[in-house]
């Protein structure tokens, strides 16, 4: 299992953060440009938590030892289904530099949009605290 995949799995946002190069580059299914560094990739990340409901990695495609990783999964948020994939790039020394995200359908992904857009403001915040 990947470390990533523990990480939220157990709910350990501190894991889910040390996971994470400094100069890490988060593509949001749901925002045009992507956001960079690892205060507001961490933001990101504990919102998601927050308003993923059910949550479950389904599978991980990817050589354990490689440096790409994709993980499945299903939730839902506010209701509304969502299946989803996260695509991993690690660097050297095993921290993730590339980050992206990639939901459907499009239900879910406007339920989703709604929601991190009413959490934006925390994560602002939290990204400037970190």
């Amino acid at each position: 299992m990947h470390p990533f995949r523990a990480a939220i799995e157990a709910g350990d946002t501190a894991a889910v953060e040390d996971l994470l190069a400094d100069d890490v580059v988060f593509t949001s299914p749901v925002a045009f440009k992507p956001y960079e560094g690892k205060p507001l990739t961490a933001a990101i990340l504990r919102a998601v938590m927050r308003v993923f409901e059910d949550f479950e990695y389904l599978r991980e495609i990817g050589e354990a030892d490689g440096d790409d990783h994709a993980l499945v999964f299903q939730t839902k948020v506010n209701g509304k289904t969502v299946q989803g994939c996260d695509f991993l790039r690690l660097n050297a020394e095993g921290k993730i530099v590339d980050f992206m995200v990639m939901v459907r359908p499009l239900s879910g992904a406007n339920a989703l949009a709604e929601a991190m857009a009413a959490q934006f403001p925390r994560i602002q915040a939290e990204a400037l605290a970190g």
